[in-house]
């Protein structure tokens, strides 16, 4: 089984990003072939990076820093749950990103993004980001966006559960949830060959 964290992106004390990671945890837990964890980056107390350079080139001194990269290495892919801050990911995501490397590279990315605008804008970004770092983002997507969003944010007034949109998401998050789980296999299969060929030199 591939091994997915699901990263909960927003730290905010008012966050709505709790009821879409949960919505995504129990969807992808349904699967055989996955084993998903929720990754909460409240958990990790992050400080702004402040390294020598990327761990690619110079060891890590944070200890909070190598506690977040001992929980990315774990891990054979990635859901990020997406909050969108003025078109952009959250700082406190971008800092995430930035505290590792060497744990992200030749791994898959999958997204959910939520607001007014499904997070698209904030989405892109991340992919490139994502590239940067040697993951490999998934084609599919899920944006919880327009008038599905205000149903089931209490901005909207209405605050209901993910279940009464999911005939509209589901299908996004299926596809997803495939295209990781295919790229996961292929990449971590990779990896292990890379690792055997290394040993073996």
């Amino acid at each position: 089984m591939l091994k997915i964290g699901v990263i909960i992106s927003s730290t905010r004390e008012t966050r709505y990003a709790d009821k879409p990671a949960q919505w995504i945890f129990d969807l992808a837990s349904q699967r055989d072939d996955l084993a998903v964890e929720l990754i909460d980056l409240r958990d990790f107390n992050l400080p702004f990076f402040n390294e020598m350079a990327s761990n690619a080139w110079v060891p890590t001194q944070s200890p909070e820093a190598l506690a977040w990269q001992k929980k990315i290495g774990e891990m054979d892919g990635f859901i990020f749950v997406v909050a969108e801050y003025n078109r952009s990911i959250t700082g406190a995501l971008k800092n995430a990103l930035d505290q590792a490397y060497v744990e992200w590279n030749r791994k898959p990315a999958g997204y959910v993004g939520y607001g007014s605008m499904g997070a698209a804008r904030a989405i892109e970004q991340l992919r490139l980001i994502n590239i940067e770092l040697q993951l490999v983002p998934t084609r599919s997507a899920v944006h919880i966006g327009a008038s599905d969003f205000f149903k089931v944010h209490p901005l909207g007034g209405v605050n209901a559960p993910l279940s009464e949109i999911a005939q509209v998401i589901e299908p996004a998050a299926k596809d997803m949830l495939d295209q990781l789980t295919w790229l996961g296999n292929a990449l971590k299969t990779a990896r292990e060959n890379d690792s055997a060929a290394d040993k073996a030199a």
